[in-house]
């Protein structure tokens, strides 16, 4: 019986092998897992990949969901780069990718003026190559509004807003239905949420900073597929109105 430090260092022996399959041959796989056979009691008799499911798992290990979906959000961000270049370099769009996933972020005075939620030409010109974008990915995307520090009531009088709150909720609601209703995405996979003024990305108080502030940020998030298999039985009947409509 094999200690559990030995028993430890082949596993990460293993793990190591199967990293890179392609690159060994069948001969020294056989000779690497010829180290497990009766050193556990659950390794007893050698059937670790023998042809089934886990040597198909194993053997694929480079095709897993987790890297495909790496892949995926790597073309994305190359694509984003490449299309939003102009508008990079004049500072109008930051693209970046973090752990969230994809991040792209409408910035300065071109977008949104001060208290307002109104989308500008420039805007919506910017809004269009998202769209063509997003339209081809499975991603969640989440569009998160946010505010400067200045007083709503500073806003033009056609927008009144009762807090920065609902000020930032609105800019991203109104980037949300430009793509969807513009720009075909499919509003299955958007989601609008407000930060208000409280993830600001300077503390500049200059009307250049207030403009950075004034944002919105379009994030192409790296968890799973948007899509989901509901069934409706699984509802409680009782409690689900048939519309949000329906007058009682």
């Amino acid at each position: 019986m094999a200690t559990y430090g030995d028993f430890i260092t082949l596993l990460l022996v293993f793990f190591v092998a199967l990293y890179k399959p392609t690159a060994r041959s069948d001969d020294e796989m056989r000779l690497i897992m010829s180290a497990f056979k009766g050193s556990m009691g659950m390794f007893e008799g050698g059937q670790t990949l023998s042809k089934g499911r886990l040597e198909d798992m194993g053997m694929t290990v480079e095709s897993l969901p987790a890297q495909e979906k790496g892949t995926t959000l790597s073309k994305a961000m190359k694509i984003a780069t490449e299309i939003f270049k102009p508008e990079i370099k004049s500072r109008k769009v930051v693209v970046q990718q973090d752990e969230r996933g994809i991040t792209i972020s409408l910035v300065g005075s071109d977008h949104f003026a001060p208290g307002s939620a109104r989308l500008t030409d420039e805007t919506r010109k910017i809004l269009t190559k998202v769209g063509d974008l997003l339209r081809n990915l499975s991603s969640f995307v989440r569009i998160e509004g946010h505010a400067d520090e200045t007083p709503v009531a500073s806003g033009p009088a056609s927008e009144r807003y009762e807090t920065n709150w609902e000020l930032a909720s609105q800019r991203s609601i109104n980037v949300l239905r430009f793509l969807h209703e513009n720009e075909d995405v499919d509003p299955g996979k958007m989601s609008a949420v407000s930060y208000g003024r409280y993830r600001p990305v300077t503390e500049s108080p200059t009307p250049e900073g207030r403009a950075l502030n004034r944002r919105v940020d379009i994030v192409i998030l790296s968890g799973k597929e948007y899509k989901r298999d509901y069934k409706d039985e699984n509802l409680p009947e009782s409690r689900v109105p048939g519309s949000e409509w329906t007058v009682p």
